[in-house]
């Protein structure tokens, strides 16, 4: 059996990660590609629990390398348990987040620097590496204000899924997360691919499937 493909979606929140993998997602099956959708922190119930302390606004005082302990403890059962499984049983394997996650906020936004981020991904990780990175770059101030209103929507909802540690931080924190993922973008560009995300949901999906199809020739 072939190997699957493994593609991430990584932005900021609000950027609309989660609704193009979905649109992606169907896209490929379409194709009759098998798909297995996942996403970090999380994609298992250990992952999930680890996920509920890392982005809940009641989790209080969580150091910065603590926090960046558990986004990789969350990984590494992630990797074991469904991507890495995936993978090998031939399916494309579609996550929301992966390590430039953690680059890019614990490294840029928390200033913990990239060396140890990456030294963590080729220990703990094994450098399992994508085979192609969709990059949402979307302005700051704008995605903070669309995660901030989609979070009140949950509360009101009374999902009780309280999702919003991240967005308590000020614009200089996303503006640094922002800047870590061009860094990101600029140093691996046979992996990394950017894309405008400003325009409507639609157009920001043909551009996605246009770099798949030019990158990995699946559609």
């Amino acid at each position: 059996m072939r190997r699957g493909k493994f593609i991430t979606f990584e932005g900021l929140d609000g950027s609309g990660k989660s609704t193009q993998q979905k649109k992606l997602a169907a896209a490929l099956q379409r194709e009759g590609y098998r798909v297995l959708r996942t996403r970090e922190p999380g994609g298992t119930e250990t992952g999930e629990r680890i996920r509920k302390i890392l982005l809940d606004s009641a989790t209080a005082g969580l150091a910065s390398l603590a926090e960046m302990a558990l986004m990789f403890a969350s990984r590494a059962q992630h990797i074991a348990q469904v991507i890495e499984p995936g993978l090998v049983q031939g399916y494309v394997v579609l996550c929301d987040r992966f390590t430039d996650s953690t680059e890019a906020y614990q490294g840029g936004g928390r200033k913990l620097g990239s060396k140890v981020v990456l030294d963590l991904h080729r220990i703990l990780c094994r450098g399992l590496r994508p085979d192609l990175t969709v990059l949402l770059d979307f302005h700051p101030g704008m995605s903070l204000g669309r995660a901030r209103r989609r979070n009140r929507q949950v509360a009101k909802s009374g999902k009780h899924e309280d999702e919003s540690r991240f967005e308590l931080e000020n614009q200089a924190f996303f503006l640094r997360v922002r800047e870590a993922y061009l860094e990101i973008a600029k140093r691996e560009p046979d992996r990394v691919v950017v894309i405008d995300a400003h325009g409507t949901p639609a157009q920001t999906h043909r551009k996605i499937m246009e770099a798949v199809h030019n990158r990995l020739k699946l559609v």
